[in-house]
């Protein structure tokens, strides 16, 4: 979905998901709204349809719209015109910082799949070499903080580079045809670039910090849902335990709903952590730290404290 279609859509989905919030609080629920993107456990839960499987004895629907990354999925979320998605650490902190009606239901640590590609002949052998290099990324995504934090682990501040926003869709031809000289993307992007882009790895997230991606819910739905929601989190969180042990299956779910090759998204499956868990203190307060550096950097308006917006369900 391109930014200025999402911002149409906006306009006019904003009045009618505040009065389908109300007549759910006031009502049985009809209908799961899930924001998705190219990879991660709920490509596989679609694929599976074990959520329409949870949810059908219920009398609930479940849709599903896909995001080409976090930050416009975290606008339709505040909207209320999607519940429930995941994505990485960057987008949620954005939202929380404009006033986003979300709050973090899950988390998952990421280990591996994302990072900074630059062509393979290219002389950037290290992260110093990024210095007044044009570095393609998401803005708002959980590229921009791998940015960020590579260029202070160098000893660089971010007015050393010269950032490039692009959308992963836009990011790739770029990255291919030198319009850019660093990419910083997450997977299956980051594997399409390494093996059919002509890219080489100059440094994985791991290697840098500690990162999480995040499963997000609408601020009301999760008010007016909660059952409903932990429900979502508890189908999610299994999908992911099979995944962690049928890597090949997964692969093929992945190719099969999002249409990235199949050994693409083999690379990506391989590398991948499936495993979700509660957003547990330790990741509050990595969160908190990306978000307290965006703010330093004046990315972000103003400051924002992570744990305010945590959900918990009434089991916890």
């Amino acid at each position: 979905m391109q930014r200025r279609d999402f911002l149409k859509l906006s306009v006019g989905t904003a009045a009618a998901a505040a009065f389908a919030s109300r007549a759910n609080a006031q009502g049985a629920l009809k209908e799961i709204r899930i924001g998705y993107q190219k990879t991660g456990v709920l490509v596989i839960t679609r694929q599976q349809a074990t959520l329409e499987k949870h949810f059908t004895p219920q009398g609930i629907e479940v849709k599903w719209v896909e995001f080409s990354s976090g930050p416009p999925m975290m606008e339709a979320m505040n909207v209320g015109s999607i519940d429930y998605g995941a994505v990485g650490d960057s987008p949620p902190v954005f939202a929380q910082a404009a006033g986003a009606a979300i709050v973090y239901a899950a988390g998952q640590p990421i280990t591996n799949g994302q990072g900074i590609l630059v062509p393979k002949d290219s002389p950037i052998r290290s992260i110093a070499d990024l210095k007044g290099k044009r570095i393609g990324f998401t803005k708002g995504s959980s590229a921009h903080n791998v940015v960020v934090q590579t260029l202070e682990k160098a000893g660089l501040t971010y007015a050393d580079i010269t950032p490039v926003y692009l959308a992963p869709p836009d990011a790739g031809p770029a990255f291919a045809n030198g319009s850019i000289e660093a990419w910083a993307i997450w997977d299956p992007y980051f594997a399409i670039g390494e093996t059919k882009q002509n890219g080489r790895i100059l440094i994985n997230s791991r290697e840098v910090t500690k990162t999480n991606s995040f499963y997000i819910a609408n601020r009301d739905f999760a008010k007016n849902h909660g059952a409903i929601l932990q429900q979502i989190v508890d189908v999610t969180t299994a999908t992911g335990k099979w995944a962690e042990q049928h890597r090949d299956e997964v692969a093929r779910s992945l190719a099969a709903i999002t249409g990235v090759p199949l050994d693409i998204q083999t690379v990506a499956a391989n590398r991948s952590n499936f495993v979700i868990g509660p957003v547990t203190d330790d990741i509050v307060t990595t969160q908190q730290g990306v978000a307290d550096r965006f703010y330093k950097l004046g990315l972000i308006p103003k400051p924002v404290v992570i744990r305010d917006i945590v959900w918990r369900s009434a089991a916890t």
